[in-house]
């Protein structure tokens, strides 16, 4: 593989010619990472817990010469390991338990293998929901103003790929997860903003001060000359954690009122995108023009059209109690709810005042019936079936013209499907083969 020109640039190698790496996770980023590694030297050794990996991901590897180890992570895998690399989802709390039976290699995330041959200027986003849409929003606004834009991170895709490939950009927008952060050592964007911070990956993270703490890590390279955006309700923790970036306060405006997207929070997501396009020189009228272009990503409030005059929405990256309560607080019309999935955490009970104002019944569907009937079931018709069309069919029984059907589970999809996206296409197309009420 020839060496990309991007890797002359940078820094010290995280790696030396000869290292072994340890990769975990074997689906795009970690492949990209692999790649990487490889331009870099080093022997790679690719670990994912999945026994069989269909044929293309297959060739892929191959071509990146890594040693593939399929199955439960164990120590011995990462026996001799002069560096892991942790794959975007991949927790860390089991993963360093692991390594410390391993002599405790040095852990990194695959965002922080490519930064040192990064030289752009950063606008990182976090937050528990919505910042695939902010980033989306923040460089399409950077696209209008004639910027050449790299978008990625969590949302699909891998710097390493970036690094390696002869595209340059003028400014890199980065959606960053919790975990991705939690492998972030070096990271210096000039914005950097948490949209929100309620609880999510309980389920996955040690505790919710673990949560915190890896969410806020996104402004600990930041120097005075950058910026911080945050709500208003974060910005004493952010005064407390004593970082050195100039804070700007995220909340909903009408300064795009020709905006395609629903919801209050989705104008606070416009807002954010425009203040850390607008240090990167970006007009007011260039960010305009880029909402009013911009149709909402699939699964995040997806309006999937009427059915004799119920609106369906596919919310299916709901994976969150707040961001359902974003999604109930975007209607006026009555809603009839489909939740249910692998619950993560959160406080469904605070949602009980919106469920008594905006729903009008709640069908239920796949695990977590439980914990849903004890927080739902004195406040509003409640049914349950194992599977999503049985639960659909019960609520077009009951919802009528001026309605909407609303999917936004509330949860992970990891009980039925194998991601939120499978969730909602399935949804899509459950609405799509619907046949008109004679």
């Amino acid at each position: 593989m020839a060496t990309a020109p991007k890797l002359a640039l940078g820094m010290k190698a995280p790696i030396l010619a000869g290292g072994l790496a340890a990769v975990v996770g074997a689906g795009v980023s970690g492949i990209a990472a692999a790649r990487l590694l490889r331009a870099l030297g080093a022997r790679i050794r690719l670990l994912d817990r999945n026994p069989c990996l269909p044929p293309e991901t297959l060739e892929q590897i191959g071509e990146t010469g890594a040693d593939l180890v399929l199955g439960e992570h164990v120590p011995s895998h990462f026996a001799g390991a002069d560096l892991v690399v942790a794959s975007p989802g991949v927790p860390y709390t089991p993963l360093l338990a692991l390594l410390a039976q391993a002599g405790s290699p040095p852990l990194i995330g695959e965002i922080e293998l490519a930064l040192p041959y990064v030289h752009a200027p950063i606008l990182a986003f976090t937050g528990t929901s919505g910042k695939t849409t902010t980033a989306s929003l923040s460089a399409a606004m950077l696209e209008a103003a004639g910027r050449k834009v790299f978008l990625g991170g969590n949302i699909g895709a891998p710097l390493c790929g970036h690094v390696l490939s002869p595209e340059e950009a003028d400014v890199l927008v980065l959606e960053l997860s919790s975990f991705q952060l939690q492998g972030i050592q070096s990271l210096r964007p000039a914005v950097a903003g948490i949209l929100n911070l309620t609880a999510n990956h309980l389920d996955q993270h040690r505790d919710m001060e673990e949560y915190r703490t890896a969410k806020f890590s996104i402004f600990s390279g930041q120097t005075e000359k950058d910026l911080a955006l945050l709500p208003a309700g974060l910005a004493d923790e952010y005064r407390k954690r004593g970082f050195p970036a100039r804070l700007e306060i995220i909340a909903p405006t009408k300064r795009f009122p020709r905006a395609n997207l629903i919801g209050r929070h989705n104008a606070a997501n416009a807002e954010a995108a425009f203040l850390a396009a607008r240090c990167q020189g970006v007009s007011e009228a260039d960010a305009a023009r880029a909402v009013a272009a911009f149709r909402p990503l699939a699964h995040r409030l997806e309006n999937l059209g009427e059915k004799d005059g119920v609106l369906y929405i596919n919310d299916s990256k709901s994976t969150t109690v707040d961001a359902l309560r974003a999604a109930l607080e975007s209607f006026d019309a009555p809603v009839f709810l489909l939740a249910g999935g692998r619950f993560k955490g959160g406080d469904l009970q605070s949602l009980l005042p919106l469920l008594r104002e905006k729903v009008k019944a709640v069908a239920l569907f796949g695990e977590s019936r439980e914990v849903f009937a004890s927080a739902f079931a004195s406040e509003v018709p409640l049914t349950w079936d194992p599977e999503l069309p049985g639960a659909l069919a019960r609520l077009r029984e009951q919802a009528r013209p001026g309605a909407v059907i609303l999917l936004s589970p509330a949860t992970a999809s990891y009980d039925l499907y194998r991601n939120y996206k499978e969730r909602g296409d399935h949804f899509r197309r459950l609405v799509q083969d619907m046949e008109k009420k004679p």
